[in-house]
């Protein structure tokens, strides 16, 4: 398995954890834990490097592909394969939402494919020369975190990296229910951790044995699981991680278009805001404020907080001109 994340750090939008799983044999196991080689690695490898805001067609690709093989009816709209890739039911998703406000984040009006189908098809043939290899992806799974449910952890004295964390365990257990066997699950690292047993969540209180701790790599045994590493730069590194987060990438920019596309509604002259921490989106931030008010809308379906664990004081981004 290989599990990354997407989004840890932005004011707006969600968080989306991905986990991509394959079999492997033979040399297809190590080869599974390298980097991807040749003209492949022009399309797998670091969302950061491949892929940006607005230009996310390469993520969509590898999630199209690979929800070919876990036969998919081939989606007509991106929420038909979002739906079938997301861990949650959309009930699920949509339970913190006020009724008034739910279509800021799940309205998928105007959405259409960007990829077109040569790129998928090559994406496909990657994943044929994959299994040549000894490496057949089977499925991808992601979970979507919204603005308010990564709030509500806040709430309970976590922090963003707790979230990220814990929805990644839960993806390695769930990797584990289907498979037959143990599983070897790698993962981005997450935050500034070294140490990662006084942190997990559905992990807490199973035994484990720590293989190693340290800056670059810390990994765990944990019967009934298999194996779990937290790796620096694993979406380089690592073909499944480098998958992962590529899908991640996608599905995060989708959502996050979605809550420009409802505000616009209010103004149509506002920026194409990226979520993250750039001018763009402080200028969006602030231009939404009074309609945000006007409508009600509230602050915790919106932006990020943040818990200073030091002070023990929650704090919220301030919004600017």
């Amino acid at each position: 398995m290989g599990i990354d994340e997407n989004g840890l750090g932005p004011r707006l939008g969600p968080l989306i954890v991905t986990a991509v799983v394959a079999e492997t044999e033979g040399a297809g196991h190590e080869r599974a834990e390298k980097r991807a080689r040749g003209a492949m690695r022009a399309r797998l490898g670091d969302s950061k490097k491949l892929v940006a805001h607005g230009d996310t067609a390469l993520g969509e690709a590898w999630a199209r592909a690979i929800g070919r093989r876990m036969g998919f009816a081939a989606p007509d709209h991106p929420e038909a394969l979002v739906r079938a890739i997301s861990l949650d039911p959309p009930e699920t998703l949509r339970a913190p939402c006020p009724s008034a406000h739910a279509e800021q984040c799940w309205s998928a009006a105007g959405e259409a494919f960007a990829a077109d189908q040569a790129l998928v098809d090559t994406v496909a043939r990657d994943l044929d020369r994959l299994d040549a290899q000894g490496i057949r992806v089977l499925r991808v799974a992601s979970v979507v975190t919204c603005a308010r449910r990564l709030n509500e952890a806040v709430d309970r004295g976590l922090t963003r990296f707790h979230a990220d964390l814990h929805v990644m365990e839960r993806l390695a257990l769930d990797g584990r229910e289907r498979a037959t066997g143990d599983v070897i699950a790698t993962c981005g690292k997450v935050g500034g951790f070294d140490r990662y047993s006084p942190a997990f969540g559905p992990l807490n209180g199973r035994l484990h044995a720590i293989v190693e701790e340290g800056r670059k790599r810390s990994e765990y045994s944990v019967p009934g699981l298999g194996r779990i590493a937290f790796v620096r730069d694993a979406d380089d590194t690592h073909m499944l991680v480098g998958m992962a987060s590529l899908v991640g990438k996608w599905i995060r920019d989708l959502l996050m278009a979605r809550v420009v596309r409802y505000h616009r509604r209010s103004d149509p002259d506002l920026p194409d805001a990226s979520g993250y921490h750039d001018p763009i989106t402080t200028r969006f931030i602030a231009a939404t404020r009074l309609t945000r008010a006007r409508t009600q809308l509230p602050d915790d379906c919106f932006t990020r907080r943040a818990w200073d664990g030091g002070a023990g004081v929650i704090r919220r981004t301030k919004e600017r001109d």
